[in-house]
């Protein structure tokens, strides 16, 4: 047996409670959550910062330079975080985030995507060499703060004409909360 909590229509919320350390939330229709032993945070979806969004503009890299990629379009941001103005993420949660993004480009040389965090290069991703189209990915674990901590999604060329592949499926950014801190 556990400690229930059960949110009914008739009595509002009712308990029962024995020594087993458990946790059940429950509604009147049947247990929701159990909660065993818990240190540290519980999550709930509803605090849990997420988006995914992609380029859907054409943007012509410039040699020899850090190129922010115009993510433009978002696909879900479930804490409104994601800014397709300035393309940047700011989190309103403190803690730690998985951040995955991609870009396919034209062109021929050396390429490299990067996370910039908080105005500048945090992790670099894979460079690759070679001529179009292919694609350049970076993926990180990191902390952000949920107030001033922002990311954003840069390239680097040595090469010319390079070309960004759009949509969906070819320039794409994302992060989720991983952990709260």
């Amino acid at each position: 047996m556990a400690s229930i909590i059960t949110a009914t229509t008739a009595n509002g919320l009712v308990s029962s409670a024995d020594n087993s350390g458990v946790l059940q939330l429950a509604s009147g229709t049947g247990n929701l959550v159990t909660v065993p032993s818990v240190t540290g945070t519980a999550m709930v979806s509803g605090n849990m910062p997420a988006f995914s969004a992609y380029q859907n503009s054409a943007q012509t890299f410039t040699t020899g330079a850090f190129n922010k990629l115009q993510i433009d379009t978002e696909e879900f941001d479930t804490a409104n975080c994601f800014n397709t103005g300035n393309y940047r993420f700011t989190p309103n949660v403190a803690g730690y985030y998985q951040v995955n993004a991609v870009y396919n480009l034209g062109g021929s040389g050396t390429t490299l995507a990067v996370i910039f965090k908080n105005g500048s290069a945090f992790k670099y991703g894979v460079n690759s060499t070679g001529s179009s189209p292919y694609g350049n990915s970076v993926s990180c674990l990191m902390y952000m703060n949920g107030t001033t901590d922002y990311i954003e999604f840069y390239g680097y060329t040595n090469g010319t004409g390079y070309q960004i592949q759009t949509g969906s499926l070819n320039t794409w950014f994302q992060a989720v909360l991983v952990r709260s801190a």
